[in-house]
């Protein structure tokens, strides 16, 4: 558990990934450095330590692993090359799969149906079934535990 996301109720869980979606966007679309977006997301000094710490983790964890993770989405969205998916479904995706195989401090559950509803408010109309299909097909080809 080094996210230190059981730290963190629900809501504030819900809006840190909401923040780190919004870091991890930027530093997708618009190629700014880790470390400067991090440092306007996190300046806020009435953030809770637990939550910066679970953004930051996020992000970070994202960035590291990013290869890794788009290699995986391409071999579960084989009709989507994972530069052409639209950016939001992207780093959702990215995030979720993050969550689930690397971090694995959320349920499947839990982090299924986060990135599903993260896709269905900031993604296109089919975004929330899209993420839900390649999560779907991942935990049930790498985490056979979920099941």
């Amino acid at each position: 558990m080094s996210g230190g996301s059981s730290a963190i109720v629900s809501g504030r869980r819900h809006e840190a990934r909401i923040t780190a979606l919004q870091a991890l966007f930027e530093i997708d679309t618009a190629t700014h450095a880790t470390d400067e977006v991090l440092g306007r997301y996190l300046g806020n000094s009435q953030m809770p330590p637990a939550t910066r710490q679970f953004i930051e983790s996020l992000v970070r964890g994202v960035m590291a692993e990013r290869e890794r993770l788009d290699a995986i989405i391409g071999k579960n969205a084989p009709t989507w090359p994972v530069p052409q998916l639209p950016a939001v479904d992207r780093t959702v995706l990215r995030m979720a799969l993050w969550e689930l195989l690397i971090e694995r401090d959320v349920p499947v559950k839990a982090a299924i149906n986060e990135a599903v509803e993260l896709a269905k408010r900031f993604g296109g109309d089919n975004s929330g079934r899209f993420v839900n299909g390649v999560l779907g097909t991942v935990v049930a080809e790498q985490r056979p535990d979920a099941q």
